[in-house]
């Protein structure tokens, strides 16, 4: 739905949330005005997001509430409980699994799932992995929040290292799970503007020389004295997160040290960082906006990063593959060109990886 639309439907999940909690003499329509106030002052803005995706149909009706799967706001406020969250998560991850591999009769030596937006064992790894009767090693790369795809690149390599031939990579972020319309509070209300589902499926073999993105260098670091800038955790109503407002300064902070870093592990000086076009996972606008002033790109350098943020919102550790499959699609980037890699998330941990189009 468009972030229009999105700010429409939040406005009128929280005053309905309130209007149980508040009486028979609350005014809805009232409340609702209020709340759409407060969310176009402080959310992210349609001109930052144009559009978010959501696996869970109750986001898109405002009506009928009573009849929602999850959000059933008339009889609980804060929406369904953790249970009913993990149920729906477990069905729309299996759907996915069997749609991202319909037909596929070779199977990886490694699959990697990556998530942080629900937990079920058997996973949709598995049990897809079952049902084909596949000899396949399915590692669950778990709880890290959006920096994820820069450690499941590492566990991938190192299963290639000890001869996997072939390693695939699987996403499923369901962020819109997650909301709480009876929490009111500005932070919330970010939250809730900026973060949509994504899932994603890609593979990592050993470098025969083909097109595809080739990892040069990998390195994580978690920042010091920042561990209450960021968390996400498991609450009676889904996952709850938390988040500063000064996060975007305290990466921009570190970044340039971290990112001298990062070429140095491939060889190379920042010289190289002149022609280089980054995959930076945007948290939100003001985290691309940071790395780019700090790091003096030019807007091009960030410009896909911003479009994937524009076209699909912050999916979690989704949306650094996103970013990477449209710069691979995307011919005015020659083979050749670097494409540095940054993603950030709970700890605080920066993540980063340097690639090389091929």
């Amino acid at each position: 739905m468009t972030q229009a639309e999105s700010f429409d439907w939040l406005a009128a999940a929280h005053a309905e949330a309130e209007a149980v909690r508040a009486g028979a003499d609350f005014d809805k329509a009232e409340f609702t005005e209020r709340m759409a106030r407060v969310i176009a002052r402080c959310a992210c803005p349609p001109s930052k997001i144009g559009r978010r995706g959501h696996s869970v149909a109750d986001i898109a009706s405002t009506s009928g509430w009573a009849d929602n799967a999850l959000y059933d706001l008339p009889v609980h406020p804060h929406g369904s409980g953790s249970a009913t969250r993990t149920r729906m998560y477990r069905d729309i991850v299996d759907a996915y699994f069997e749609r991202a591999y319909g037909g596929e009769t070779i199977a990886p030596d490694d699959l990697i799932h990556v998530t942080c937006t629900g937990y079920v064992s058997p996973s949709g790894g598995q049990k897809l992995v079952a049902a084909r009767g596949w000899p396949t090693r399915v590692t669950h790369a778990y709880h890290m929040g959006c920096y994820a795809a820069v450690p499941a690149v590492r566990l991938a390599a190192g299963a290639i290292a000890m001869a996997s031939r072939r390693v695939d990579i699987v996403h499923t972020e369901l962020c819109t799970l997650h909301l709480d319309p009876s929490d009111h509070r500005l932070e919330q209300l970010v939250v809730q503007s900026l973060f949509a589902d994504g899932l994603i499926r890609y593979t990592m073999i050993p470098d025969d020389g083909g097109a595809g993105l080739r990892v040069l260098a990998l390195h994580e670091q978690v920042l010091p004295d920042s561990a209450d800038a960021m968390s996400w955790l498991v609450a009676n109503w889904g996952m709850a997160m938390t988040l500063s407002r000064d996060v975007p300064d305290r990466i921009a902070g570190a970044i340039r040290g971290f990112l001298i870093e990062l070429y140095r592990r491939a060889g190379l000086d920042l010289g190289a960082m002149e022609g280089s076009v980054f995959a930076v996972h945007p948290g939100g606008p003001r985290i691309i906006d940071r790395v780019r002033e700090v790091l003096e790109l030019s807007e091009a350098q960030v410009a896909t990063s911003r479009a994937v943020l524009f076209d699909h919102g912050n999916m979690s550790s989704a949306t650094l593959p996103h970013i990477w499959d449209r710069l691979l699609d995307d011919r005015a980037i020659p083979g050749g060109t670097l494409i540095p890699s940054l993603a950030f998330g709970p700890g605080l941990t920066m993540c980063g990886a340097l690639l090389e189009k091929r």
